[in-house]
């Protein structure tokens, strides 16, 4: 592992936590196990942690105070919607690439940075670069994220039409010039499925399909959680998300936007679907068949269908 003391940064890893005590030295042993020709920093952001994940930081920052650069909060950013995360992160990193990775996730191969870099440095053409990540859940792995079993380049429409999940975010690794001109669209809203975009309109993305890192899924404060719970603020996302991509269909070239559109009319069927759980929890089963979600309920597989009529059932019998 190069050092930054001794030569430029050539790679930012951005790592922002909150409340990860539990997670966040996996995600940080796993940055300085990284094998590279090139220096690397690590950009950790702790937003105002209520548990030991400052201490935690801190002892690592002493020990390699080279490469592990915090900022410490005394005020939770995130909670103030003021996109000031971004903005120091962003503003701070000073390698020609950024890689990301959450508290809560991390890396499984020493050498994911140089296998990304080197990918890079090879296909000038494009801004962006992916790789396959497991899925855990309870130190369980539930699943794989891997949209190719061969080293390709990903065209921009499957990225579009693949949503937030297509990769892991905690395998994004993109040109750090990506952010100099952020369009409308990403501005309008900025997470992992419009950054995803951004970085394939050029020349698509570029996806290697070795397993190199691991998303955990459930993790108590990370943001999928609270949006599994909170299902109307699920709901309100997904409204900026079809919001997002409208400004997208005005941006991109005129052979892209029946994809746009495409992704659109996902988004709009997510959000009857979502309203579908929400009236089932409610027990409101005659809402679902003959109001809004008439159509979206039509649609549903037959297991699904039975499963909701079973509950209309059984509530049925209990009001008797």
């Amino acid at each position: 592992m190069a050092t930054a003391s001794n030569e430029q940064i050539a790679v930012s890893v951005i790592c922002n936590t909150y409340n990860h005590e539990r997670y966040i030295r996996d995600a940080l042993e796993s940055f300085l196990a990284q094998k590279t020709t090139f220096a690397f920093e690590v950009l950790v952001h702790d937003d105002a942690s209520t548990d030991h994940t400052a201490d935690i930081v801190r002892e690592y920052e002493e020990k390699y105070p080279e490469i592990i650069k915090p900022i410490y909060e005394t005020v939770n950013q995130y909670s103030l919607h003021n996109g000031m995360i971004k903005k120091l992160q962003f503003g701070r990193a000073k390698g020609k690439y950024i890689a990301v990775c959450e508290g809560d996730d991390y890396w499984t191969n020493p050498l994911k940075l140089q296998k990304q870099y080197d990918a890079m440095e090879a296909h000038p053409e494009v801004d962006m670069c992916a790789h396959a990540a497991s899925v855990v859940r309870g130190g369980k792995t539930i699943s794989v994220i891997s949209p190719r079993k061969e080293f390709c380049i990903i065209p921009a429409e499957d990225v579009i039409l693949g949503g937030g999940g297509y990769f892991a975010t905690n395998s994004l690794f993109y040109l750090r010039s990506l952010r100099d001109n952020p369009p409308k669209f990403y501005q309008h809203l900025g997470f992992d499925y419009s950054v995803q975009i951004w970085g394939s309109l050029r020349g698509g993305i570029l996806y290697l399909p070795d397993n190199m890192s691991v998303y955990r899924k459930g993790v108590e404060n990370s943001w999928t959680a609270r949006m599994d719970v909170d299902k109307s603020r699920c709901l309100e996302h997904i409204e900026k998300v079809i919001g997002m991509l409208e400004i997208l269909a005005t941006e991109v070239e005129p052979s892209l936007v029946p994809t746009v559109n495409q992704a659109i009319a996902n988004e709009k069927n997510a959000i009857l679907k979502r309203k579908i759980a929400i009236l089932e929890a409610e027990q409101n089963f005659h809402e679902i068949k003959h109001g809004e979600t008439r159509d979206a309920y039509r649609k549903l597989p037959l297991k699904r269908k039975m499963k909701i009529t079973a509950k209309q059932f059984l509530h049925f019998l209990r009001l008797k």
